[in-house]
């Protein structure tokens, strides 16, 4: 079951980024109707036919061919992609307090004791360890 679950949503997402939709997969028999009537009407082989509505003489062929207007509104594969891009921008109000900080409580018993130990290496210079003021 799972796997023809992840099969079907493999599908949906190449059909979704080749652009093409289930309107276009049901236009398919118009597409191949069409074919006919231009192997028929005019002895178009199937190559000229996609070149002439989908290729580089669909616009010569629109032009020439006024007639056939309604039968190319019915082809699949016609329409544009849209591309929309949304940029959501989500700004949560939030109150910044610029407190002062607290002077901390010195308390008199401290758990450690740190005895300076003076070696020739880190004695003189930056690298001290933190000591308890």
């Amino acid at each position: 079951m799972t796997r023809l679950l992840s099969m079907l949503l493999s599908s949906l997402l190449l059909l979704q980024s080749l652009h093409l939709s289930v309107t276009d997969l049901v236009q398919f028999d118009e597409l191949l109707e069409h074919a006919a009537y231009h192997q028929k009407e005019f002895g178009d082989s199937f190559l000229t036919f996609l070149d002439k509505h989908y290729g580089s003489q669909k616009e010569d062929h629109e032009r020439n061919h006024q007639e056939e207007k309604h039968d190319h509104e019915k082809l699949p594969f016609q329409q544009v992609p849209n591309q929309v891009l949304s940029h959501t921008q989500l700004f949560i109000g939030q109150r910044f307090f610029w407190d002062t900080p607290q002077p901390r409580k010195e308390s008199q018993s401290h758990e450690y004791h740190y005895l300076l130990q003076t070696s020739g290496v880190f004695s003189p210079g930056v690298f001290q360890p933190p000591r308890h003021v």
